[in-house]
């Protein structure tokens, strides 16, 4: 009888797993497709809005300026909320704002729908990585993270390939509207698959208490070193997926809309990058394969340097696996070092993740604009080139700290 249980028990919890892995794979899906809903339409907005091609970016950062205001506010009430509860709601609040959108008469108008739906995604981004580290064994919690950001990674292609095509074929009103049913649609399946936490109970935490554990992480040179590498690193990413179209579609290039799509399937990179590093991270250390990964990026700037379509969409390739490793290696590493308020610093880490998004997503295109592509990718090599000396500091003083506790010991 005993037997019969513990292998109906291992049986039960495979089937879990698996379940989790299902939902989180398509609650990135979700997010992603609908935060970066307008980043390969921006030149469809510009002509619709009569607005400028820095302008139309804040179509783009008034969502990720949402995320980051609403990451802010549920850094205090997230852990007095059902994880599974929260992650629903906000994709099926979400997918509606998303549809509303299509009906925005002004720009403004669209910037408020963008800035909601992101504070509302933000529920899913402030509690997923708490919610997997809480509930998946640590053995396969590496490869569980990186399934999850791979759902980012997809979400953000297939919203950026069928917007285009869907835009190009009809306008970016079809785009919108296609992609906030499917989002509702995936919102429905996951409340319904994603099995309820095991090992978290609500809390009322006091906003105080909160204050208190935010400044501690705030202070950890160690931690702040890796929110500063994802603002610096997402910042770079976005602003080149932001402008790149408008080069692609210039007349150094003159690619159909049909075409500039398909420079987005690079983005299949993105999975690639998440997935090889997230198995990697659980043999070797994340700190060097964060290393890695930025330098990685730097040759996937260079690459963008060649103006040459092969040389660009080579680089782009190389940009966005080398991303999506940084992003996985610095997601694993705050998840993992937190050893208590787990959603304060994964909270913490979206908010800076999100920010950098939001300011150098827009701020670099005055680079673009007044000085032309190839002093907007120095630029962002100077930023990543940051990134590399922010990581470097943050390691070297928690290896310090790690030997001062040794030898106090």
């Amino acid at each position: 009888m005993r037997t019969a249980a513990t292998n109906h028990d291992v049986l039960s919890d495979k089937i879990r797993f698996r379940r989790i892995r299902l939902c989180m794979l398509l609650s990135g899906l979700s997010v992603f497709a609908q935060l970066y809903l307008f980043q390969p339409l921006l030149a469809d907005l510009c002509a619709y809005y009569h607005v400028s091609a820095v302008t139309s970016s804040l179509a783009v950062s008034s969502s990720t300026i949402g995320m980051a205001v609403g990451l802010f506010v549920l850094a205090f009430k997230a852990d007095s909320v059902p994880r599974a509860r929260l992650m629903g709601f906000s994709l099926l609040a979400s997918s509606a704002l998303t549809l509303l959108s299509v009906w925005a008469v002004n720009f403004p108008l669209l910037l408020l729908a963008n800035f909601l739906k992101g504070a509302l995604l933000a529920g899913v981004s402030a509690v997923a990585l708490a919610y997997l580290t809480e509930e998946v064994n640590a053995s396969v919690i590496g490869l569980a993270i990186s399934l999850y950001l791979s759902g980012n990674t997809l979400g953000g292609m297939v919203g950026r390939v069928s917007g285009t095509l869907l835009a190009g074929w009809a306008d970016w009103h079809a785009a919108a509207l296609a992609i906030g049913f499917v989002s509702l649609l995936l919102g429905l399946v996951f409340m319904r698959m994603l099995p309820p936490s095991r090992h978290f109970r609500p809390i009322s935490v006091s906003v105080r208490v909160k204050l208190r554990q935010m400044h501690c992480f705030l202070k950890n040179p160690s931690f702040m070193g890796v929110f500063l590498v994802a603002a610096l690193a997402m910042g770079v990413f976005v602003s080149v997926y932001n402008y790149l179209s408008f080069l692609l579609e210039s007349s150094v290039f003159g690619l159909p809309h049909y075409v500039v799509a398909g420079v987005f399937l690079m983005y299949t990179a993105g999975v690639a990058g998440s997935v090889v590093m997230g198995r990697l991270s659980d043999k070797y250390s994340s700190h060097a394969l964060l290393f890695l990964s930025l330098a990685l990026m730097v040759v996937g700037l260079m690459l963008m340097l060649v103006m040459n379509l092969v040389c660009i969409v080579l680089g782009l390739g190389v940009l966005t696996f080398a991303f999506f490793s940084t992003h996985t290696m610095a997601s694993r590493i705050v998840s993992m070092q937190a050893q208590e308020a787990r959603s304060s610093v994964t909270s913490l880490y979206w908010l800076f993740y999100y920010a950098g998004s939001s300011l150098l997503g827009s701020a670099t295109g005055v680079l673009l604009t007044d000085f032309g592509w190839e002093v907007f990718v120095l630029g962002l090599t100077m930023l990543v080139a940051m990134a590399f000396v922010v990581a470097s500091v943050g390691l070297s003083v928690r290896r310090l700290n790690l030997v001062k506790q040794i030898i106090n010991s």
